[in-house]
């Protein structure tokens, strides 16, 4: 839920600067410039609304959501930037790709139902299907397990944001953390499977939980009293890393898988 606050506001503060921005730029820089293939700058990134890279699993190539025709669409794109499609292409709003681990299929979210649901698709954009099909929730942020059989994601269908899972069909969809939290989510597996991380909005302050991948054996890794964050396994499983502002700043650190050792990385020199 945190990533969707943040991305509201870049989004906010991106197309505030396409605003400013045309006046002066319109006459002097070409249309086809400003796109994700081209070469251009992280700046030229922001004012053409495109986001959310994701590499495919043979890293050949990059899919990403763009806003270059007044909408969301998820396009891929080659590597060397050629070959550049747009997979979705549909009326309403689509983001945040996520490559099944396989490399077979494509989820994303959508708005196509009036309110955001996560799709799958194959990755030449065929297959379309809504996988959640919740009428007046959102369900958003999927990430796949290593085995690409199940899809965890974030859902205010039971009210505060949540974290679920379910088979990458559809089917078999259950809530992991029934806590009292007011918001879970930026989930991720362990390269293994068989363990999950993820933020949780409880007493005040986001801290970072691990769960079995079955929703058991739930943990604060953290129990900090300032706010942690976004965490990212190492390939190996044996550490995370993770944001925190428990210094003042907002700065990098990493623990152990089961919460000890931590150490600050960034801003100590």
């Amino acid at each position: 839920m945190k990533r969707h606050l943040s991305l509201l506001l870049l989004a906010a503060f991106a197309f505030s600067i396409i605003i400013i921005g045309t006046g002066c730029r319109e006459e002097s820089l070409p249309a086809e410039k400003e796109s994700l293939y081209e070469g251009q700058t992280n700046l030229e990134i922001i004012l053409t609304g495109e986001s959310d890279p994701a590499w495919s699993p043979d890293a050949k190539m990059i899919a990403f959501t763009s806003y270059r025709d007044g909408k969301g669409e998820i396009y891929a794109v080659n590597t060397d930037g050629s070959g550049l499609i747009n997979l979705t292409n549909n009326p309403s709003d689509d983001s945040y790709p996520s490559w099944s681990p396989d490399g077979r299929l494509i989820a994303f979210n959508s708005f196509r139902d009036n309110n955001t649901e996560i799709y799958s698709m194959n990755a030449d954009g065929t297959g379309q299907t809504n996988l959640t099909r919740k009428q007046n929730a959102d369900d958003s942020a999927p990430s796949w397990s290593p085995d690409s059989k199940l899809i965890a994601f974030e859902s205010n269908r039971d009210g505060n944001w949540k974290i679920y899972v379910m088979n990458a069909d559809g089917s078999g969809l259950i809530n992991l953390v029934n806590n009292q939290a007011t918001a879970d989510g930026s989930t991720i597996w362990s390269p293994d499977g068989k363990m999950i991380a993820f933020n949780s909005y409880i007493g005040g302050n986001w801290e970072i939980y691990v769960m079995n991948a079955d929703g058991s054996g739930l943990i604060n890794l953290t129990n900090n009293p300032s706010d942690d964050s976004y965490p990212s396994w190492s390939p190996d499983g044996k550490m995370i890393a993770f944001e925190s502002n428990r210094d003042g700043n907002l700065e990098i650190y990493v623990m152990n898988a089961d919460g000890s050792g931590t150490k600050r990385l960034t801003g100590i020199y």
